[in-house]
């Protein structure tokens, strides 16, 4: 995706040609976009990691890499991030009942376990894992389906592991599937952040609005898929999880090796994770579907 956006403007031009001058025109037209500075760093450090494999493993025949150094290119300090917008009980209600079907599981699982949206959209039944003397699963994600490069232990609160059986079944391969409009077959989910969670957001604010007579929050009528992380992180901190433990339900890097647990320390962050399930989430309109007949 980076490249294709680079392509216009740097993809007639030699490697040697390639810099931080060269690139002027390209930051110009994102700036002008309105993209934020994390966006646009995303791109230039795609550039920044082409010219240094240039210079440093790519070679050709002769045994000379293609560049001889690479030049510099230079990230933007990011001063115009958006900050994590933690939603309420109530605006989790608005919002997921909003969701279609899938969206709305994954969703649920999402603000229940931490996950990232690709390591949501990306979770396969071959990463679970039986504990029988838990009497509950877990999964486990290879390191290279996460951002850290470690291999990820997510552990199931009740509400995570409702959504799970209540999908088990629908798929050989992966937990949350679609059904494409094509041809009606069911697949995975590309991700979650498309024109259904856009269209839903709009639709679960102007239910806000009705509900309290008052333009609803900014942060809340733009949320973001990667919300419901920082929500389930929000929600473990107010119930008084130790920073040990929300780092490992949040699979943040520790220096430990998160997969190797005994079956107390797994009691424990289970323990943990079921603190975000109070009575109000457990009826909210968001979990009623999964009191319903898979079919």
């Amino acid at each position: 995706m980076q490249l294709k956006q680079l392509d216009p403007f740097i993809g007639e031009l030699e490697l040697k040609q390639v810099h931080m001058g060269s690139l002027q025109d390209f930051i110009a037209k994102r700036r002008q976009d309105g993209v934020k500075t994390k966006t646009l760093n995303m791109a230039l450090a795609v550039v920044r990691r082409v010219l240094n494999l240039a210079s440093s493993e790519w070679m050709d025949r002769q045994g000379k890499t293609w560049l001889e150094s690479a030049p510099k290119i230079k990230l933007f300090p990011v001063k115009d991030a958006r900050s994590p917008y933690p939603l309420t009980r109530g605006e989790q209600a608005l919002l997921f009942q909003e969701l279609p079907d899938h969206l709305a599981r994954m969703a649920l699982f999402k603000v229940n376990t931490g996950l990232r949206e690709q390591e949501v959209c990306g979770l396969k039944w071959g990463y679970e894992v039986k504990v029988p003397e838990l009497e509950t699963p877990v999964f486990i994600i290879p390191g290279e389906r996460i951002k850290n490069g470690e291999e990820r232990l997510v552990v199931l609160n009740g509400i995570a592991k409702s959504v799970v059986e209540s999908v088990r079944g629908l798929h050989p391969v992966y937990v949350f599937v679609h059904a494409h409009k094509k041809d009606g077959e069911s697949g995975p989910v590309a991700k979650m952040n498309n024109t259904a969670w856009k269209a839903a957001r709009e639709r679960a604010a102007d239910a806000w609005v009705a509900q309290h007579g008052e333009p609803a929050p900014a942060g809340f009528r733009s949320i973001r898929v990667h919300d419901l992380k920082h929500t389930f992180g929000r929600r473990l901190r107010a119930a008084g999880v130790s920073f040990e433990d929300r780092q490992d339900l949040l699979g943040h890097r520790s220096g430990r090796i998160t997969t190797h647990y005994s079956q107390a320390e797994l009691t424990s962050l289970i323990d943990a994770a079921e603190k975000v399930c109070d009575t109000e989430s457990r009826k909210s309109p968001a979990t009623t579907w999964l009191r319903r007949k898979t079919g």
